[in-house]
C-alpha cells in the first residue's frame, strides 16, 4: 500500500470513537453516521443510506467481534479526504457474523476509489487475523495508540518484503 494511503494515516484522519450506542446493526450504523468526522460535502444521510444498502447485500461482520461497514461505491471525491473511523460499541451487537460473535468494534471505510478501498479492506482483514492485534483492539486504544500499532505492523510488512 502506498505510504500516503496507509491504514495508520487513514485512521489518524478518521479517528477513534467510543461507546457508540445501538442494539442492532442499523442502529449502530445510524449512530456512526451521526458521530464520525466527515469531509465537507459528504451528507450524513447519504452515507447512512449507502452503508445500509451495502449491509443489505451481505453483513460486513468478519468475525472476532469486528465489522467493516462501507459504502459499496465511493462517496468521497478527493483522495486526500479518505479516512477510516474506528468505532467501539457501548454493548456488542449481534451482526450475523460467521463465527456468531457479536460485534464490538467497527472500521468504517470511506474511500475515493476501488484501489484504496480494496487495499484497506485487505490490511484490516490481515490485522484481524493476528492475536496481538485483537488483544490490542480489546483495550480500546486511542487514535494515537492505534496509529502507532498499525505503523509498526506496516513497517514490519515493508521490511519483510
Amino acid at each position: 500500500m502506498a505510504r500516503n494511503l496507509a491504514l495508520a494515516a487513514l485512521v489518524a484522519r478518521g479517528g477513534v470513537y467510543y461507546n457508540l450506542g445501538g442494539s442492532t446493526p442499523a442502529e449502530v450504523l445510524a449512530e456512526a453516521a451521526r458521530t464520525v468526522s466527515l469531509p465537507k460535502g459528504v451528507d450524513r444521510e447519504a452515507l447512512l443510506k449507502a452503508v445500509l444498502e451495502r449491509e443489505s447485500l451481505m453483513p460486513t461482520a468478519i468475525g472476532h467481534g469486528i465489522a467493516i461497514p462501507h459504502p459499496r461505491n465511493p462517496i468521497i471525491a478527493d483522495e486526500a479526504e479518505q479516512r477510516v473511523a474506528v468505532l467501539f460499541l457501548k454493548t456488542p451487537v449481534p451482526y450475523n457474523a460467521l463465527d456468531r460473535k457479536p460485534v464490538a468494534a467497527l472500521f468504517l471505510i470511506l474511500s475515493a476509489n476501488a484501489r484504496t478501498h480494496l487495499s484497506v479492506l485487505a490490511e484490516i482483514s490481515h490485522l484481524c487475523q493476528r492475536g496481538d492485534f485483537l488483544d490490542f483492539l480489546a483495550g480500546r486504544p486511542s487514535t494515537a495508540e492505534f496509529a502507532a500499532f498499525v505503523e509498526r505492523a506496516e513497517d514490519g510488512w515493508t521490511a519483510g518484503s
